[in-house]
């Protein structure tokens, strides 16, 4: 075996696809192709079960699965350790943040990374908190910003903090445009809410899934308009006149114009969702990465103030 040989199954092994891996690999399919049949003529195994879908690991697959990626995460840290010596931390980490979140956090956060990891590199994704806790499994994520997140044998998870959710409508003529979107009409109350067409991102998206239950809490069913799961694409809706929108402030204030939206404070009961960061519980945390999560934190911190 050599390290090519398992880095390469490792990825199509977690990603599922020859093709997704090559792509993450930087090589092409039928060379990753060879380089793992050579491994399992090697080994005398066979690794993959290739299927009309892509590949899934055998049972001799899974066991060398576990022991990649623990020899991954060695090279990793045995790179961080000699970079220690040069000077600082080093290797990449890949994020993955909610994109009313990503708009308002990526300039600070990749600030912050520069300053502090110099010899580090940064990615980062924009993703829903569904598709983002998959990333994480598969390893295409190393930390994801997640909404109402719940631990799972796979992921690992820590309180970030809590964003309410505001009202977003388009401004009506005649009221007079305020860059910082006053609570111009005051809150407004949950069961009111419930009466106007809203357009929310599809199930099975956190932020709807939360609002569902808030309203069911009270006796109220949520009236769909239109279902989108892009933050831009709602509000250009919104500033359309084809319905409401249930979002952070943050999003608003991100917008090319936030002053073309009104924005009411909910209340009985006030809707908030809870931010969580995750990482993936089958690949420990590298010494570089662990300094990210408490950028992140620091960066969200600040942000927020």
């Amino acid at each position: 075996m050599d390290f090519k040989q398992i880095e390469g199954f490792v990825r199509v092994a977690e990603l599922g696809s020859f093709t997704r891996a090559a792509q993450m690999l930087n090589t092409t399919q039928p060379a990753l192709s060879r380089l793992i049949r050579m491994l399992e003529v090697d080994l005398h195994q066979t690794l993959l079960v290739r299927n009309g879908r892509g590949a899934v690991p055998t049972e001799a697959g899974q066991v060398l699965l576990d022991h990649g990626r623990g020899i991954l995460h060695q090279v990793q840290r045995a790179r961080e350790d000699l970079g220690t010596v040069r000077g600082g931390l080093s290797g990449q980490v890949a994020i993955g943040l909610p994109p009313s979140l990503a708009r308002v956090f990526t300039v600070p956060l990749t600030r912050a990374f520069r300053a502090q990891l110099p010899d580090a590199s940064l990615s980062i994704s924009e993703g829903l908190s569904t598709q983002m806790q998959e990333w994480l499994v598969n390893g295409r994520l190393d930390i994801a910003v997640l909404y109402n997140a719940r631990a799972s044998a796979d992921i690992e998870i820590s309180p970030l903090g809590d964003e309410d959710l505001w009202l977003v409508q388009a401004r009506q003529s005649g009221l007079a445009e305020d860059p910082q979107f006053p609570d111009d009409l005051g809150p407004i109350d949950l069961k009111d809410v419930a009466e106007l067409q809203l357009i929310i991102p599809s199930r099975p998206n956190a932020i709807r899934t939360h609002v569902e239950t808030e309203m069911a809490q009270i006796g109220c069913r949520l009236k769909v308009a239109l279902e989108i799961d892009g933050v831009a694409a709602i509000l250009d809706l919104v500033a359309d006149g084809a319905g409401a929108a249930l979002l952070s402030r943050n999003a608003v204030a991100s917008c090319i114009r936030p002053s073309a939206y009104l924005v009411r404070a909910v209340r009985n009961p006030p809707l908030s969702t809870r931010l969580f960061l995750a990482t993936s519980s089958m690949r420990p945390t590298t010494r570089t990465q662990q300094t990210t999560l408490a950028l992140i934190r620091q960066t969200l911190a600040e942000v927020g103030r």
